[in-house]
């Protein structure tokens, strides 16, 4: 299993963004994701593409990731991690290396450099 962050989703979808090309070469396989991840990715992708292509990207997900959904308890570990790094990473990114941790993932596909700051985890882009 490796979790997948949204930039990867979007520079898949996005043809003129700049990591488009990497993000075609990447294969995953077993991906993990979080309804942050869902919600960025098709919220983005609508944006660009428009609605019906954020309603394709939302039926993949259902069909091909495992998906998180955030509880109190982990929104409240998220918080707990947004604050260890003084809100240099994102919530979305806190909630992300959380449940990275609770299932021993140690992958992510991230563009988000934001990931490499923090100690166990390998980002693969």
């Amino acid at each position: 299993m490796i979790f997948v962050d949204s930039s990867y989703f979007i520079a898949r979808l996005k043809t003129d963004d700049r990591w488009h090309n990497e993000a075609l070469n990447l294969k995953i396989t077993d991906p993990l994701i979080s309804e942050l991840i869902m919600s960025e990715s098709i919220t983005m992708v609508g944006a660009f593409n428009g609605g019906k292509a954020g309603k394709i990207l939302y039926e993949f997900f259902l069909d091909n990731c495992r998906i998180e959904y955030l509880d109190e308890e982990m929104m409240e570990k998220s918080m707990d991690t947004f604050l260890k790094y003084n809100g240099t990473i994102s919530l979305a990114d806190s909630c992300s290396i959380e449940i990275m941790s609770k299932y021993s993932v140690k992958k992510i596909v991230s563009f988000d450099s934001d990931f490499d700051k923090i100690k166990g985890i390998e980002r693969i882009f």
